[in-house]
């Protein structure tokens, strides 16, 4: 006999999804929450949180063994990396966290049915697979949040071992000798950044013009500059020649070709990690059963409040377009179910999503490169500031990069901000403040920081946008 149930919220998948049904569950909703694997999501099970344990160990290698010395610490050469307890680290670390979403589900009386879902209607669905067996579940409101899987490429399909995606690359507990990394998008350039960390000869392909090409054109070309230095052979505007590529007793021997003109240059990998991205997961979930809902190349359409255009049915998280960003589903997450619930949110802007890519040096970005800004109609002016004058970064011993602040010219109210360098990710609050506040580069100048600070790289960067730049 089949089980049936009813909420007030149901929500498909279960990744960054937990936030919405937590906030809904605060706010009185009775929540049910369908999922086939386990709570968290891409990022928690097979992104940003494995990821960034292994980054911060090949951060963590680099600095003893290469900086060791400088910083008085003797015998650094002599550690190296050991992948069995990295792994085992990485896998505890993952565990802790699901571990946590489980519990907050537990606290917050979420009921979670375990299994596949397939969607019977607007707001009904199918779960099978589960431990319960077949389950009828139901809401009167519906957020779909099926996440994503890495996408594919023609020529370069997956096989686990020889060509791989960051999913494999994260279940592998060794380093390759020779890796080639396809896109150089944040995935792409952080598993550079951590392989070359580990020891490995790494090249990396982008198909586009530059590195980092959603970056602001300043950050690619020092990110350009500094992987080059640390030995990294870049191919911008290339691509790899699939009909070139053949086995060999190592691994694989192919042709990257530049994409206008015929340079071609012979690479050997023992392995090919293909990083150009992510597809929305909404084939195979019965979207058929909802009609009048629009996709665009499969991402699903919505509105500012994550609503789809049908009555009852909101999408959120890597299954919509923007930033396939874990906390910009989160935000949109509590957005969908602060409207269900009849409140007044803030509506989701993309323009206020915060970016960052952990690599070496790491990028933090929020809000229009000056490239875009100038496109954009603005009459813009632009501050930077250099890591390599500021009193922390020495202190730090990480000195490349900068941080460049866009501004409209006429109000000097900020546009972007772009940060390359030492944490610049946790750099980014306060520009991201200054924006929904509607904030000007003048405010973050005349705003005191703390001495020595990594964030007084913003206060010369906002003086530098009027040309009053003190330490430089």
């Amino acid at each position: 006999m089949t089980d049936e149930r009813r909420y007030d919220v149901l929500i498909l998948g279960g990744g960054m999804s937990y936030v919405a049904a937590v906030r809904a569950a605060q706010l009185g909703l009775k929540v049910g929450l369908v999922e086939r694997d386990a709570l968290g999501g891409t990022c928690l099970n097979r992104g940003c949180i494995p990821s960034k344990a292994l980054l911060e160990t090949a951060d963590l290698l680099h600095r003893v063994t290469e900086q060791g010395g400088e910083f008085g610490l003797s015998g650094g050469d002599g550690v190296t990396l050991d992948y069995g307890p990295l792994g085992k680290r990485r896998d505890a670390v993952v565990d802790k966290h699901v571990k946590g979403v489980e519990f907050l589900m537990k606290k917050n009386g979420v009921d979670v049915i375990r299994g596949h879902g397939v969607l019977t209607g607007p707001t009904s669905v199918r779960v099978s697979g589960g431990a319960a067996g077949d389950v009828e579940v139901s809401g009167t409101d519906l957020i779909l949040a099926t996440g994503s899987a890495p996408r594919p490429l023609p020529g370069l399909e997956p096989d686990g071992e020889r060509i791989i995606t960051s999913d494999e690359a994260l279940e592998r507990n060794d380093v390759p000798g020779r890796v080639t990394i396809v896109g150089a998008g944040a995935i792409g350039v952080e598993w550079a950044s951590m392989y070359r960390d580990f020891g490995a000869e790494v090249t990396l392909v982008e198909f586009l013009d530059r590195i980092v090409p959603l970056e602001d054109a300043d950050v690619s070309k020092e990110l350009h500059r500094v992987f080059r230095r640390r030995g990294i052979a870049i191919h911008a505007a290339s691509t790899i020649d699939t009909d070139s590529i053949q086995p060999t007793d190592a691994g694989l021997r192919f042709a990257v070709a530049e994409r206008e003109g015929d340079k071609r240059t012979d690479v050997e990998a023992d392995v090919i990690l293909v990083a150009i991205g992510r597809r929305p997961l909404t084939e195979g979930i019965g979207l058929e059963a909802i009609s009048g809902l629009q996709l665009d190349r499969g991402y699903v359409k919505v509105d500012e409040y994550m609503r789809t255009g049908v009555e009852h049915v909101y999408a959120m998280g890597d299954i919509v377009p923007g930033y396939a960003l874990a906390h910009v589903a989160a935000h949109e997450g509590v957005v969908a179910v602060e409207t269900i619930a009849g409140k007044d949110p803030e509506p989701v802007r993309m323009s206020l999503m915060p970016r960052v890519t952990f690599c070496r040096p790491q990028i933090g970005s929020v809000g229009m490169t000056e490239a875009e800004a100038g496109e954009a109609g603005h009459s813009v002016k632009v501050g930077s500031f250099p890591f390599r004058a500021l009193g922390k970064a020495t202190i730090v011993g990480e000195v490349d990069g900068f941080a460049k602040l866009v501004a409209d010219a006429d109000s000097g109210r900020i546009l972007g901000a772009h940060v390359i360098g030492p944490h610049a990710g946790d750099l980014l609050p306060e520009p991201v403040f200054a924006m929904l506040a509607e904030g000007t580069a003048e405010e973050i100048a005349m705003s005191v920081h703390a001495h020595p600070t990594l964030p007084e790289v913003l206060v010369e960067a906002a003086l530098a946008v009027d040309g009053a730049a003190v330490h430089v």
